[in-house]
């Protein structure tokens, strides 16, 4: 058998109709072009150790790209045929947009500087068996660079990976070592961004929470108001560093001609949107039997649009001050209300404010929160649902979706 060099890897008031959703679930930018992503998440293999958190990375992180506006093709724990039929799927779906996105997390390899991805019926007995059973990240990535102008790439696949050593035995290739070769970026419409959950000759952590530490900072970042996809993968990067100890940096390759931001919100716009010109019900619908003004039946159902748009908490259970939160963001997890607000904010509070400003600070500080104050401020939130949605929290949505729930139970 030769040898081959191998090395390897594992988002109450009146609403002015369709305008205010667009203006308050700030999907402005998602609402002018069109993203689609394919998401794929490997945790039950077959022929190795089951890992704990891919699937669940890939779900979170689908969940995440819907909320700001992508399409969504997923997969999870697939075989190599059912892999490809998903891949076939988004490629179809996938051609013509904007944006274009791949989410990966689960066992990879790289053979001769090109890079693969495991399905989880992979056993890897020889070296034929990467073109019958593995996938070539350059035939995803080719899928997705017909008549997109932007790529946006997230590996999450430098886990320790057993079948490595199988495939290294099996070819007679001794001390290989870790990491994903490097991608080449094509040039083509405004660009690529390529990022690893480790840099190469690393392992990327499967991390003993919900998520991976790559999977966790990219769900914390991805989606913060007014950020371009490069800040975020500087914020990533720092949170993964640090969540590691050093042990693991992802690794960004970016060639983007533009700026990308993927959660766009308008600072200057009112809370309570303007009512004139409002749209009309078209004929024929159902708010002639209403007893409502077609206005106010358009309106009543913008509201209820933007409800389904706050998100859930991870408990039914009551919300107390100094109780630790099932919030359902891995951020935040398992802090009281009490704890949060005397710690430091996830992000600036106001876009463009320098970071010695902020960084390092506590919450309390700037809001003087004390129970009392930040009762009343719940009380709001709990009266009028979808302010949650104005605008995005220095400590999450979520944050402020449970003070409303605290609020409701007397701010106990």
């Amino acid at each position: 058998m030769s040898s081959v060099p191998i090395a390897f890897c594992s988002g109450m008031f009146r609403a002015a109709g369709l305008v205010a959703l667009a203006l308050l679930l700030t999907l402005t930018a998602a609402s002018a072009e069109r993203r689609v992503a394919l998401v794929l998440g490997n945790s039950q293999y077959q022929h190795a150790a089951a890992l704990a958190n891919p699937a669940r990375d890939g779900q979170a992180m689908a969940e995440r790209l819907k909320d700001l506006g992508f399409e969504v093709v997923s997969g999870f724990d697939l075989t190599k045929q059912q892999t490809q039929a998903t891949v076939a799927q988004f490629a179809k779906q996938v051609r013509g947009a904007e944006i274009a996105l791949f989410f990966y997390a689960g066992h990879g390899l790289q053979v001769s500087g090109k890079n693969y991805l495991l399905p989880v019926d992979a056993a890897l007995e020889d070296e034929t068996s990467l073109d019958f059973e593995a996938v070539s990240v350059d035939f995803v990535l080719r899928q997705m660079s017909r008549e997109t102008s932007i790529r946006l790439v997230f590996l999450d696949a430098c886990r320790d990976n057993p079948l490595a050593d199988v495939l290294a035995k099996a070819t007679g290739i001794k001390g290989a070592s870790s990491g994903l070769a490097e991608i080449p970026i094509e040039n083509g419409g405004a660009g690529t961004l390529v990022a690893f959950a480790a840099s190469p000759n690393q392992l990327a952590y499967d991390g003993s929470g919900d998520h991976s530490p790559f999977t966790t900072a990219l769900l914390q970042h991805i989606g913060e108001s007014n950020v371009s996809i490069t800040e975020a993968m500087n914020r990533v990067t720092s949170d993964v560093f640090k969540a590691t100890a050093g042990k693991q940096r992802p690794w960004i390759n970016v060639s983007l001609t533009t700026e990308v931001v993927l959660h766009k919100v308008d600072l200057n716009a009112p809370l309570i949107v303007g009512e004139a010109n409002p749209p009309q019900a078209e004929a024929g619908s159902e708010t002639r039997n209403t007893g409502a003004a077609p206005g106010q039946a358009v309106d009543q159902l913008a509201l209820n649009a933007l409800r389904e748009k706050i998100p859930k908490l991870a408990t039914d259970e009551p919300i107390l001050f100094d109780r630790p939160v099932k919030f359902g963001d891995p951020a935040i997890d398992g802090k009281s209300i009490a704890q949060l607000i005397t710690g430091e904010p996830l992000f600036s509070p106001v876009e463009g404010l320098d970071k010695s400003v902020w960084q390092g600070k506590h919450c309390d500080g700037c809001h003087q929160w004390n129970e009392t104050r930040l009762c009343d401020q719940a009380k709001n939130f709990a009266a009028n649902d979808v302010s949650v949605l104005r605008l995005q929290h220095p400590l999450g949505t979520r944050f402020k979706v449970a003070l409303a729930k605290w609020a409701q139970g007397g701010c106990k």
